[in-house]
Formats: C-alpha cells, structure tokens, sequence
C-alpha cells in the first residue's frame, strides 16, 4: 500500500474525530451555546421585568373600580405632570454643568500620566481611582458631612477665620453640591478609561510627529486627542445615562436638607416616590418609561452629532 493511499483513507477520519472531541456538536453550532447563559439571563433579568412594567403602566389603580385598562393615558399625564419636567429639566441642567467639568478633569489627569513626566504615576493614578471604589453611599453621607453648615469643616473653619462660607446644602448651591459629589466620584473612572485608551495608541505615531519636530504639547493636541475621541465619546454616553438617572445622592442627601431636596427633585427620585410612597405603582412604571426614553433620545442626539462632525 502506498503513503498516498494510508494518507487518503486517513483523511476522512479528522472530522469525525473534531466533531467526537466536542462531544457530537458541530463547530458552527458551539457558539449559541456558549451565548445561551446570557440571553437567558437578559431575558429572565433585564426584557422580563422591562415587559411587566411596559405591562404596569398601561393601567391605572383607582379607589372605586379597582384597577383598570386606560392605555396611553398614564403617558399623557406625566407629559403635563410639572412635577416630572421640572425633574427632568433639572438633571439635564445638571448634565451640562457636571459632565464637561468631569471629562475635562478626567483628560487631564490621563494626558499627564501617559506624558511619563510625572513623578509618583502610579500612587497619582491610584488616589485618582480610589472614589470610584467607595460607594456611593459613602461618599454622599462623607460630603454632606463636610457640607454641614453646623458642625461641618468648611463651616468650622470659616467661623474660626471670620471668612463668610456659602451654605452648600441651600437651594442655589445644592445642584452644584451633588455635581462636585459625582465628580469626585466618578473622574477616576473616567480617566482610566482614556488612559487605557492612550496606552493603545502606537508608538510609531509619537516618533514621527517627533521628528517633524512637533513638542509635547502639539503632540497631545493632534496625535493623542484624536486618538481618544471613540474612548471619550464612550464616556460621555455613560455620563450621559448617569446623569439622568441621579438618584443615590440626593436621596441621601434628602435627610440633611429636606426643605431643598423634595420628593420629585429628579425624575428617577419622583418614580421612585410614586412607587414606594405614594403607592402608585402604575403611575411610576409610566414615568420609569418616559425617562427611560429621555435618556435614548439624549444619547442618540450625541452620538448622531458626533459622528456628523467627525464625517464633517
């Protein structure tokens, strides 16, 4: 028998071989397989429980009739409720004056860390990250502490030097209190996303630019900015679902100063009020929805006029 001849019989037998190796299952078919156990759970956790609110808020409880099948008028409603606009207009004012000072804050930090020139990086990089890592719990009741305009240290200081200090928890510097609390929770997370970024960007690129005699500076502005605008237009996407959905703070802060922060202060603490206060479970499930949607029109706008600018 010749070598060509063995080879040929022994050829067929690989593939039925591979296909005892995986245990009969084609190789085209492992892959739903290995996806299965997340489908299963986006469906039981995540598309179940967004149907039954879906389901929730197309009726309405009443005292006599019980509850009953009033459709889209839930919607109509919360769209005339000034308690949920003003939520909602307050969270977007918020948005504009928070994120851009975060992502900024965020840039900077990346930039001089990937620059090589600052001393101590990695301890630098480590204090930047460790808020993300308190809960935000935490890192609320720490802030209205320091905030306190009776016993907190910014109070106790300004009354020991005589220097007037701004009540933080009043009603003109509240918004700007829970932006600075969020900020200082959530740069370091937002850094470490760009300088992952920035560690990608290849090498070669800094030399070249170097040796069209461009500095540093100019380096960061036309080789390491455009480098980071898919990493910075993923954060801005995660701020921008943050944002509308603020809720952990100025729940918290509701305690310290509830004459400022009331029961609709934002759109997800009024659902949040109308399901477990008020009872009206119905009633909330339709404002969950209505921000819900705020929240993806918002974030396709940005992502639409990104992208028409950098096509532009």
């Amino acid at each position: 028998m010749s070598a060509t001849t063995a080879a040929s019989r022994e050829a067929p037998r690989r593939p039925v071989e591979r296909r005892r190796r995986l245990g009969g299952v084609r190789p085209g078919a492992a892959g739903p397989l290995f996806v299965a156990p997340f489908m299963v759970l986006f469906l039981l956790l995540f598309l179940t429980p967004l149907g039954y609110a879906a389901y929730l808020s197309l009726f309405q409880h009443k005292l006599i009739g019980g509850t009953t099948f009033v459709g889209l008028q839930n919607y109509v409603t919360a769209l005339k409720d000034p308690l949920f606009l003003h939520g909602v207009a307050r969270v977007a004012l918020f948005f504009l004056i928070q994120v851009p000072v975060m992502l900024l804050l965020a840039l900077l930090f990346a930039l001089a860390l990937d620059s090589g020139l600052m001393r101590f990086a990695r301890v630098v990089r480590l204090g930047i990250f460790v808020p993300y890592a308190v809960p935000s719990v935490v890192a609320t009741l720490m802030w209205g502490y320091l905030y306190g305009p009776s016993f907190g240290p910014f109070a106790q200081l300004g009354r020991h030097f005589h220097v007037p200090v701004p009540n933080f928890l009043s009603d003109s510097w509240m918004l700007a209190s829970l932006a600075n609390v969020v900020t200082w929770e959530f740069v370091g997370y937002n850094m470490i996303i760009l300088y992952a970024a920035l560690r990608t960007i290849p090498g070669e690129l800094y030399e070249a630019a170097a040796v069209d005699g461009a500095g540093a500076w100019r380096i960061a502005w036309s080789v390491k900015l455009p480098a980071l605008r898919p990493a910075l237009m993923l954060t801005l996407l995660f701020s921008v679902i943050g944002s509308f959905q603020l809720f952990n703070e100025p729940k918290l802060l509701q305690t310290i100063a509830p004459n400022v922060i009331d029961s609709a202060y934002t759109a997800n603490l009024y659902g949040y009020s109308l399901a477990f206060t008020s009872q009206q479970v119905n009633y909330a499930a339709t404002v969950s929805f209505l921000l819900g949607l705020v929240i993806v029109i918002v974030s396709y706008t940005v992502l639409i006029t990104a992208n028409r600018r950098r096509a532009s």
